[in-house]
Formats: C-alpha cells, structure tokens, sequence
C-alpha cells in the first residue's frame, strides 16, 4: 500500500522517510533514487501508506525557533529537533514543515542495537502489540515508533 508525495523545497529524503516513518533506503528503492542530486522540489515520490497518523505538521513561520514551537505545543525542544532529525542549533526556516506529535501517544526513537523486544520492553507492551501500532518497522537507527498511551 503507497501513497505519492510531492517534495516541497528544501525538503530532503529524511524528511520524507520521517514523515512517512520509513527510511531513506526504502524510499530510494522504491523509487529508483541512486543519487541525491536525483531529489528536488516538485518530484513525486511514492511512500509507503501508514495506517494511523501519530503527527501533525507545522509550517515553520519567519523568526520562529525550535524552543518556541517547543514551549507553543508544550514539548521539550530537544525532542522536537530530534523527532524531525534536526540538532537543536540547526537553522530552521520559513515553509519547512516539520513533524508535531500527537497528544494521547508515546514515542520512542530507535538506537543502534533496538530490537524489537527491546522496544516493546520499553513500550512496556508486546511485540504483537507493537507491530500493529508500527506497522513499518526497520530497527534502524532514529525510526520513530509509537503507541497509544493508556
């Protein structure tokens, strides 16, 4: 199940794969992407489809920063960079679109070494359980993963 996506301007194939929580390598595979130089502002690219949308989406306005969108949906700002690959100094800018989580969900980001009973474990829930709430799960370092919270 795929849906499209039409890059905006500045957004790169992380972006994408954070929004559409996959990664990098299964985008450039689905879509035939061997170079960077091949991604620009405008081109379609298929994503996979996820079932549940665990983020909303905020357009970055002139003179906004990261601790200020942070303190508008009461969220650590570290989190915030983290959760849109992004450090907490990087410059952000006007139209980027970055992900907000959802209220009523908990969020985990994968390290190096996760497995899935490590998650789960974390998650405090089983790997069934955890599956079916990430449909799309690559172990790979920074996936953001999720779960309903109680």
């Amino acid at each position: 199940m795929y849906d499209k996506y039409s890059l905006k301007n500045g957004e790169t194939l992380n972006h994408v794969a954070k929004r559409f929580n996959t990664n990098v390598d299964v985008l450039k595979s689905i879509n035939n992407i061997y170079y960077d130089e091949q991604v620009r502002a405008g081109m379609d690219v298929i994503v996979p489809k996820t079932p549940e949308n665990y983020f909303n989406y905020y357009v970055i306005e002139k003179g906004d920063t990261l601790y200020e969108i942070g303190r508008k949906y009461n969220m650590n700002p570290e989190l915030l960079a983290s959760m849109n690959g992004l450090e907490l100094d990087d410059f952000i800018y006007p139209n980027q679109e970055i992900l907000i989580p959802k209220s009523g969900y908990s969020y985990y980001i994968t390290k190096e070494g996760d497995t899935l009973e490590t998650v789960s474990d974390t998650f405090k829930i089983t790997q069934e359980k955890l599956m079916e709430n990430n449909p799309t799960i690559y172990l790979l370092a920074g996936q953001i993963l999720a779960k309903k919270s109680k």
